[in-house]
C-alpha cells in the first residue's frame, strides 16, 4: 500500500504570494484607479439593497485577477465576490476545496463609488475552508499587508523594505477602540448591543474590511467584530490578524471557517480582551 503523503500546510510559495501581490497590483493599476472618481450612474447598480454596490470596476478586476490566479493554481477554486453575488453555491463549493481562491476585487464599494479614497483589493486562499494566505491591498498608496499561515504578517510596498505588523496590548474595555459593523446587524440586535457600546473607548466603522483588518494587524484598534460572515470580506483579515498575534474566534468560541455563515466573528488582539469584549457582547447572543 502506498503511503499519501500530506499536503504542505500552505501550499503556496513566497514566489507565487510575489506573484499574486503583482496580479493584484496590476488589477488595481489597470481596472480600478482609471475608474475611480470617473464612473458614470449607469456603471453603478445595487445588489442586495440601495448600500449595497457593484460597479464596473469590480466586475472587470475580479475577472483579471480570477484569471490570473487559475493561470497559477489551475487546479485551485476560485471564487469572487460578484459571482458569488449570482451563484451563491460558489461558497460551500470553496469551503470543501483543498485549495480556494477568495477575492474581493474592490472592498469598500460604497467608498469608491462615491468618491472616498478608502478602499482595497482582498485576496485569501484557503485549504478546506481554513485561511492559509491573506493579502490586503491599498491601490491608492500601493502597498499591501501579508502573511500566510506559516509566517508573520508584515507590510510591503513599492520601493519599500518589508516591515512586520504588531497587534495592540488590548486592554480593559474602557480603554479599547474597534470596529463594530453596527448599521449591518438586525434591528434588535442593535437595540440589544447600543447600551453596551459606552462602555468602550470608541467605536465605529470605515464601511471597508480590508482597511478595518489592516489597521487591526497594525495595533490601530483593538478588535473588530461583524455579523455578516462573507468570506470575501474577512478569510484574509482572520489570518493577518492571527498571524499579528491577535485571536480571533466567533463569538461561541468556535474557530473561523469560510462556510460559516450564520453567528458573530470577534477579532481581538489577545485572547484575554477577547474574553473581555466577548462577555460585554453577551446580548447579542442572547
Amino acid at each position: 500500500m502506498t503511503e499519501t503523503l500530506p499536503l504542505p500546510l500552505t501550499p503556496i510559495s513566497k514566489a507565487q504570494q510575489t506573484s499574486l501581490v503583482n496580479l493584484v497590483r496590476r488589477a488595481a493599476k489597470t481596472e480600478i484607479l482609471p475608474r475611480f472618481r470617473n464612473l458614470s450612474a449607469h456603471q453603478i447598480a445595487t445588489k442586495s439593497g440601495p448600500q449595497d454596490l457593484v460597479t464596473e470596476a469590480d466586475e472587470a478586476a475580479e475577472a483579471m485577477i480570477a484569471r490570473g490566479i487559475l493561470h497559477l493554481f489551475p487546479n485551485a477554486v476560485v471564487i469572487g465576490e460578484e459571482a458569488a453575488a449570482k451563484d451563491p453555491s460558489l461558497r460551500q463549493t470553496a469551503a470543501q476545496a483543498e485549495l480556494a481562491f477568495i477575492i474581493d476585487p474592490v472592498d469598500g464599494t460604497w467608498n469608491f463609488a462615491h468618491g472616498v479614497p478608502l478602499f482595497g483589493v482582498i485576496l485569501a486562499a484557503t485549504r478546506f475552508g481554513k485561511p492559509i494566505f491573506g493579502l490586503l491591498y491599498d491601490p491608492m498608496v500601493d502597498d499591501w499587508v501579508i502573511a500566510d499561515d506559516q509566517s508573520p504578517t508584515m507590510i510591503a510596498g513599492a520601493g519599500r523594505a518589508p516591515r512586520p505588523a504588531t497587534v495592540s496590548a488590548g486592554g480593559t474595555l474602557a480603554d479599547l477602540s474597534g470596529v463594530i459593523h453596527f448599521h449591518l446587524l438586525p434591528k434588535d440586535k442593535q437595540a440589544a448591543l447600543a447600551p453596551v457600546l459606552p462602555e468602550f473607548l470608541r467605536t465605529g466603522s470605515m464601511r471597508c474590511s480590508c482597511h478595518e483588518y489592516r489597521i487591526l494587524a497594525q495595533g490601530g484598534v483593538d478588535f473588530c467584530l461583524s455579523g455578516v460572515l462573507n468570506p470575501w470580506d474577512h478569510a484574509a483579515g482572520v489570518l493577518l490578524c492571527q498571524q499579528a498575534g491577535g485571536h480571533v474566534r466567533m463569538l461561541d468560541g468556535s474557530e473561523y471557517h469560510i462556510g460559516t455563515e450564520q453567528g458573530y466573528l470577534l477579532a481581538a488582539a489577545n485572547a484575554e480582551t477577547w474574553d473581555r469584549i466577548a462577555t460585554a457582547l453577551s446580548p447579542l447572543t442572547q
